[in-house]
């Protein structure tokens, strides 16, 4: 009689907890992800975002001139355009280029006018040679993304300033301060916010009335006189970097408390869940309750409000530098850029000078509308 030998399979071992939270972790983003892609304004919002940020990374090699070369023999250069045929000839000329300048003086207002010559052919190249900077403020190098291959030939695809420098690259060099003022100062009041706003709501008793007075406080300030005094009280004398620090500092100080009172009212809902009570049972310390289970239960909420925040910081900055009490020439942001354009000048013949302002508003609607999908597709509430 021969025995048959049976092997028995070992049970599937239970996952421990921190795979357990990984998993329901990647899945609740996993779901987020797919919401989000249905919404297609905010799918635009990131694509334009993402550029944005690219743009503010790496501006020294997108841009074709450096933040300070000028030549005043083109003040008020208008814009020239982009072209990839010439057929102004007997035959067609193909080639990147666009049309130089003539320059006339009106004898009568003596003023300096521009008009095109077909003639005049400025070829333009791709990662050509140029004034040479420091790529991320390490490494030397003298190419950027487009410019004229002749280093003499003027330029101006979006026109020039009062002082012929081109537009195009103050833009973009003033994308980086821009966008970062909104990135640090969001960033300051929501360390501010979540802190005093999660302590406020987990504790609760005196504590949460402290700090909640502390709150109202701020909140009862008017908020642009707020920032139009304490900008006024930077000193003058301060160097462009002092300031811009400063000002971060100015908008983060009233950035905060809405965000405080919004995680103040999670923590109170949340403080007495079943999961809260369990791991206060199983000995888990306070701050690992609070930034281990309680704060990442709402995390996907967090960073939508991070992404509408953002915008209104940029606003705050632009507003501040436009009426000159924010940042200061020789620094470059769109706030100053428009702050320089606000003259009868500039809006009734150099009306280029006020295209800072359309890059704000780029800005700021594809950060709302990226803030909206991320805000609509953390809500679990809707499908």
């Amino acid at each position: 009689m021969s025995s048959q030998s049976t092997s028995i399979k070992p049970l599937p071992s239970e996952p421990d907890d921190q795979s357990a939270d990984s998993y329901a972790a990647a899945s609740r983003w996993r779901l987020v992800w797919r919401r989000f892609r249905r919404h297609k304004l905010a799918m635009v919002g990131l694509v334009v975002t993402i550029l944005v940020y690219v743009i503010a990374v790496f501006g020294e090699v997108i841009a074709p001139y450096s933040n300070s070369h000028l030549n005043a023999d083109y003040a008020y250069a208008p814009p020239q355009q982009l072209q990839i045929v010439d057929t102004s000839g007997d035959s067609w000329d193909w080639g990147l280029h666009v049309h130089g300048y003539t320059m006339e003086r009106d004898p009568e207002t003596l003023e300096q006018e521009f008009t095109t010559d077909p003639d005049n052919q400025v070829p333009v190249g791709f990662f050509v040679q140029g004034e040479q900077y420091e790529l991320l403020g390490l490494i030397p190098w003298d190419r950027h993304l487009i410019g004229p291959v002749a280093s003499d030939t003027p330029m101006y695809l979006l026109g020039a300033d009062q002082l012929g420098r081109d537009q195009l690259s103050r833009i973009i060099h003033g994308t980086r301060i821009s966008m970062s003022v909104g990135l640090v100062g969001v960033g300051m009041g929501f360390v501010l916010g979540i802190l005093l706003g999660g302590i406020s709501g987990y504790f609760g008793g005196r504590v949460d009335t402290i700090i909640q007075r502390a709150v109202e406080l701020f909140m009862s300030l008017p908020t642009l006189p707020l920032w139009l005094g304490l900008a006024a009280a930077v000193p003058r004398e301060w160097g462009s970097v002092e300031r811009y620090f400063a000002i971060t500092l100015v908008l983060s100080l009233v950035a905060w408390t809405g965000l405080a009172r919004d995680v103040r009212g999670r923590f109170l809902a949340l403080r007495e869940e079943d999961f809260v009570t369990s791991a206060r049972l199983d000995g888990t310390g306070e701050p690992r309750i609070i930034f281990g289970h309680i704060l990442p239960s709402f995390t996907s909420h967090l960073i939508a409000t991070l992404t509408l925040a953002i915008p209104s910081m940029i606003l705050a900055e632009t507003a501040l530098s436009f009426l000159g009490l924010g940042l200061q020439p020789p620094t470059v942001s769109w706030g100053v850029l428009l702050q320089e354009a606000q003259n009868i000048r500039v809006i009734s013949t150099a009306p280029w000078l006020l295209l800072p302002g359309a890059a704000v508003v780029i800005a700021v609607l594809a950060m709302n509308f990226l803030g909206d999908g991320l805000r609509d597709a953390a809500d679990p509430y809707k499908h």
